[in-house]
């Protein structure tokens, strides 16, 4: 059976299944929202047990950082992420599931080349471009302190 190109497209919109766009943007704004209060209420806890602000928000961010990994080697974060769509990408918490996950993909390659190798497959780019971001924004400004 032969099909053209645009008999192609016509059969793939008539089959597939429509993407519930208002109800994907809504849980994503609410699990988005929730990760974002649980961060609120740990850095909240940290300053109540005596940690400065500033120490606070650390030990809140560590705190994050754990339960993401935590949450992801359990497979609970990936099932958060099934109903929270783009809310599970709270930067912090996305990118601790980011680094978490191929390394427990790449697990049975062994923990050098598999594990070690690939746990920065996905995170890598985002780390590389980030320090070379700082680097350059450190140098512009120590440029402009000279002027």
């Amino acid at each position: 059976m032969e099909i053209t190109p645009e008999e192609y497209k016509q059969l793939v919109k008539e089959k597939a299944k429509k993407s519930p766009i208002v109800k994907n943007i809504i849980l994503a704004f609410i699990i988005g929202g929730l990760i974002c209060v649980v961060g609120q209420l740990i850095q909240n806890g940290w300053a109540a047990a005596g940690l400065e602000k500033e120490d606070a928000g650390t030990a809140g961010s560590c705190t994050l950082v754990f339960l993401s990994a935590l949450f992801t080697g359990l497979n609970l974060y990936n099932k958060l992420a099934k109903y929270g769509g783009a809310g599970t990408l709270v930067p912090i918490t996305g990118f601790a599931n980011a680094v978490v996950s191929p390394a427990i993909d790449f697990k049975s390659e062994g923990m050098i080349t598999g594990m070690a190798a690939k746990m920065f497959l996905i995170a890598g780019p985002v780390i590389v471009f980030g320090t070379l971001a700082s680097v350059l924004y450190g140098v512009i400004l120590m440029l402009m302190r000279l002027l």
